[in-house]
């Protein structure tokens, strides 16, 4: 078990890696954020342009609002982003089980998410572990397996606002070769910190 390194503080009440690693980074508030903020920060880290910038702004949004079980309140006040845990879209451990409840990032699950990859060219002579869409699906539904009785129908849905969200934003290649990283995973995770390429698409904090 390795916990994360110092950084702004994040509460363990926070979840999402991608969150976590913007509020540590102090691209947004720990507690109360607007849905507009949250939106256009992912969205410039997602760097989309043109529709698929909207699509990335509207889908986001759209999470954001239910993200706490309250979407009227978070319409008004903004998503409450140390309160995700227990919300509607926690799968109360039948996912990557990488981020435990006091916020402790289990290595042997970042071995486990390497697994279901394979070794992949990296674009600088050299080969690194990652998974690509269809290696992600079926992480997934290892995931949801591995859950058995515990795991609700509607899990599969939001589980596609989770991984193959993180593929779009945070993979490197194209088309069909697009993969994700495990070492960035594992950076995202243990140091709450991004790539380069990502943190040069957002504004300074």
């Amino acid at each position: 078990m390795t916990d994360a390194a110092p950084a702004a503080a994040v509460s363990p009440n926070n979840p999402c890696p991608f969150l976590r690693a913007l509020v540590a980074n102090g691209y947004v508030g720990g507690h109360i954020v607007p849905l507009s903020t949250i939106a256009e920060t992912i969205d410039l880290a997602s760097g989309e342009t043109g529709a698929s910038k909207i699509k990335v702004w509207l889908e986001t949004y759209g999470v954001a609002l239910t993200a706490n079980g309250n979407p009227l309140r978070s319409f008004i006040s903004g998503a409450v982003l140390d309160e995700l845990r227990n919300g509607p879209l926690d799968k109360h451990g039948a996912g990557s089980r990488i981020l435990d409840v006091d916020a402790h990032v289990h290595e042997d699950e970042i071995i486990r998410l390497a697994s279901f990859g394979k070794d992949r060219p990296n674009g600088a002579g050299g080969v690194e572990r990652g998974l690509d869409a269809k290696e992600i699906e079926t992480y997934m539904a290892a995931n949801l397996a591995r859950a058995g009785d515990a795991a609700r129908f509607y899990y599969p849905i939001l589980m596609k606002g989770e991984w193959p969200v993180l593929l779009r934003i945070m993979g490197k290649g194209s088309g069909d070769d697009r993969y994700l990283s495990v070492d960035e995973v594992r950076t995202l995770f243990v140091e709450r910190r991004f790539p380069d390429r990502i943190v040069a698409r957002l504004p300074k904090p």
